[in-house]
């Protein structure tokens, strides 16, 4: 577009930007057909709006918004609360490009309670909300299975699917089955259970699974008195062994004390570097974890960790229709809520009850981490080399490592390896090794500066792509070596780390810069793991190597230093004669009748040079 079309729609923007009103609300904007692309929310809709065309603008993704931006919509609200729901509902319904996506495994079931004369209870993984009352979805199976395992050894709800309206029940159309045999049914196909009864159960029902097991046990524990009171100890046994499965139920369920009731916690694990945010959630009800739900967002723009937090919040409240009237998170999400009050707990219950929640969206992360990496594997390679970037605050991404490692004994044979990871991989049809020519005696330290510049001097004539990052199987002194070359000798600006081993000869720790400084590694992470699996490939690569060096060194024979007496020769004659002793003592016949006079001669001159 040219600068003479770009003025009018400036203008237009900028008048649209000048009449909004200072006010909370939501706005959108729109692109060339008319598509909303993104939505936001604000306390002061000019104030914000503003805001995302000034010319000091860090985010790229920001100003890339703003170049597809061609209209702009809003919305007044009343308070910041409404916005933030208001918000909430356009992203749903809109899904704009720009705005962060809800990643939600739709997969998660739920347990439905029915609308019918006589409700049923059970999972699902398909949401009807005409079809009855829903709760979830439980992210965690076994607490589901607990909750209706519970559920059906306290209350006696049908599970078959007959069509029970009054109607149908009075013309007797049914009969009872299995289920009311083994007395985990009272009938009600045959109006042996009143619906009064059954209504009543299906309350109770409804207030554990929103987590009210403290009032169901209050009223059962008031029934089980009365029973006893009329002498009825049957009945009132039975419900003393109801109290006792909530009682197991709770016990495996509480977390904190039962004084904390209706209490939302959130925490959040993300950083700047990584395009996933996740979001853990979970309701606190009479102590016990009545909800617990971990998402992922999928990020667009550079949104802030409390942008994030505030959006996970309106998103699991409105899901859970929960009213909770605190809400404990890691730190303040820059929001406000009606009679909902905000804690940062340091210590305490509310701290433990923090910390499982981190303890949770931490695990979740780390599990669709697994998940991801075995449907992508190299995504897994990338993701190491990103936090290896990150570590060593490297400019670009190591996806080419070269990584080197002398060997020798005691100055004899003296050899090196260079092999070269792309990708986070061994790429051994670049590896390379080599023979030191130059250096006399041990010296590690002038045996990889010969190796460096051979390797890197080729390089740069054959106009071969360089390194991203040269790893030093050696601590301070191999580093430095290889600085003198790569940077005094060549001019070539390539990060140099180092691989330290502790007294076991094992991967101790990296280290990095000049002077060197130590990079703390958590010795069970993956970056670890790759790092020590590079070291462990170059000194095995090297000690091959050298090996192989030794052992012809330990075959050769006099024979090999003759000029025209191949393998072949050489093996013919050792069969024959077992020894070079043998053929020095043997006849010019003998030697030209196995291997011809030409030989012959070459190998009798030999001896007698030598004699």
């Amino acid at each position: 577009m040219s600068d003479d079309s770009k003025l009018p729609l400036e203008d237009y923007l900028k008048g649209i930007i000048s009449n909004l009103p200072e006010t909370p609300g939501c706005y959108q904007y729109l692109n060339d057909e008319g598509t909303v692309i993104y939505v936001g929310k604000a306390k002061n809709l000019k104030r914000r709006v503003s805001s995302y065309f000034r010319k000091d603008v860090k985010s790229l993704k920001t100003a890339i918004l703003t170049t597809k931006i061609r209209d702009i919509r809003y919305i007044v609200v009343k308070t910041e609360e409404d916005a933030l729901l208001l918000e909430n509902n356009l992203i749903k319904r809109y899904k704009p490009r720009y705005n962060v996506l809800l990643k939600d495994d739709k997969t998660y079931p739920s347990i439905c309670v029915t609308n019918e004369y006589f409700p049923r209870i059970f999972k699902t993984r398909h949401i009807n909300r005409r079809g009855g009352t829903y709760y979830g979805p439980y992210s965690h199976l076994p607490a589901m299975y607990a909750l209706l395992a519970l559920i059906k050894r306290i209350y006696p709800i049908r599970t078959c699917r007959l069509n029970l309206t009054e109607e149908n029940i009075r013309a007797g159309k049914f009969k009872v089955c299995l289920e009311y045999h083994i007395k985990n049914c009272k009938g009600p196909c045959e109006g042996l259970m009143s619906h009064d009864e059954y209504a009543a159960n299906i309350d109770d029902v409804k207030q554990i699974l929103k987590g009210n097991t403290q009032d169901i046990k209050r009223r059962l524990g008031k029934r089980m008195e009365e029973c006893a009171a009329r002498l009825e100890f049957e009945e009132a046994q039975e419900i003393k062994d109801k109290i006792a499965l909530i009682d197991n139920y709770r016990a495996k369920s509480e977390v904190v004390s039962s004084l904390l009731t209706g209490i939302d916690v959130f925490s959040i694990d993300e950083s700047a570097t990584e395009k996933e945010a996740y979001i853990n959630y979970l309701h606190i009800t009479d102590g016990c974890i009545n909800q617990a739900f971990t998402f992922e967002y999928k990020k667009r723009l550079d949104e802030t960790p409390e942008e994030l937090l505030a959006l996970g919040i309106i998103e699991m409240r409105e899901r859970y229709k929960s009213t909770a009237r605190e809400i404990i998170v890691p730190f303040d999400p820059g929001m406000e809520l009606s009679g909902v009050t905000f804690t940062i707990p340091q210590k305490g219950e509310r701290k433990k009850l923090l910390d499982l929640s981190l303890m949770n969206v931490r695990q979740y992360k780390v599990d669709r981490l697994k998940q991801s990496d075995k449907l992508n594997p190299q995504q897994r390679y990338i993701r190491v080399l990103k936090e290896l970037q990150d570590m060593l605050r490297l400019d670009k991404t190591p996806m080419h490592i070269e990584c080197f490692d002398n060997s020798s004994i005691q100055g004899t044979e003296a050899v090196a390896a260079c092999v070269v990871f792309k990708g986070g991989k061994p790429s051994k049809k670049d590896y390379r090794k080599y023979t030191i020519k130059t250096v006399s005696g041990q010296d590690d330290y002038a045996s990889m500066r010969e190796v460096v510049y051979r390797r890197y001097s080729r390089m740069v004539e054959e106009q071969t792509p360089l390194p991203d990052l040269i790893v030093a199987d050696g601590g301070k002194g191999q580093m430095e070596a290889i600085r003198q070359i790569t940077q005094d000798t060549l001019h070539l600006d390539i990060p140099i780390a180092g691989l330290a081993k502790d007294g076991k000869h094992r991967t101790s720790e990296l280290l990095y810069g000049f002077p060197q400084a130590v990079i703390g590694l958590k010795h069970d992470s993956e970056l670890f793991k790759m790092l020590t699996r590079l070291q462990d490939e170059v000194h095995r690569f090297a000690i091959t190597f050298h090996k192989d060096r030794r052992s012809k060194a330990q075959v050769h024979s006099e024979l090999d230093d003759i000029k025209g007496i191949g393998p072949m020769t050489k093996d013919a004659l050792i069969k024959k004669f077992k020894s070079v002793k043998r053929i020095k003592s043997a006849s010019y016949d003998e030697i030209s009748e196995l291997i011809g006079p030409a030989k012959a001669k070459l190998l009798t001159a030999h001896f007698s040079e030598e004699a």
